[in-house]
């Protein structure tokens, strides 16, 4: 099972290769993904997670356009979904 994830905004911590804008991870959840992400960009780690192995609260995951919210990690996925990754932007 191939799943693509859109790596816009977070291209820089490919490992350099600064022209990846998608990656296909296997899994059956979206967690299982991004384990797959994290194996091949490990920089990206400390972007998406806490140290306890949470997803910060600033980062969005989407399946195919739609929110993952509130279970993302727990969240089925199935062979040729695509997955975005958004890290929210707060201020004022």
């Amino acid at each position: 099972m191939s799943v693509t994830i859109n790596l816009d905004g977070l291209h820089q911590l490919t490992s350099g290769q600064t022209t990846v804008k998608t990656v296909k991870v296997k899994g059956n959840t979206v967690g299982q993904c991004l384990e797959g992400l994290v194996k091949q960009f490990p920089k990206i780690k400390l972007q998406l997670f806490d140290k306890n192995g949470k997803l910060h609260n600033y980062v969005e995951i989407y399946v195919n356009q739609e929110s993952a919210y509130p279970e993302e990690l727990a969240k089925a996925v199935r062979d040729g979904d695509e997955l975005h990754i958004m890290e929210l932007v707060a201020g004022g």
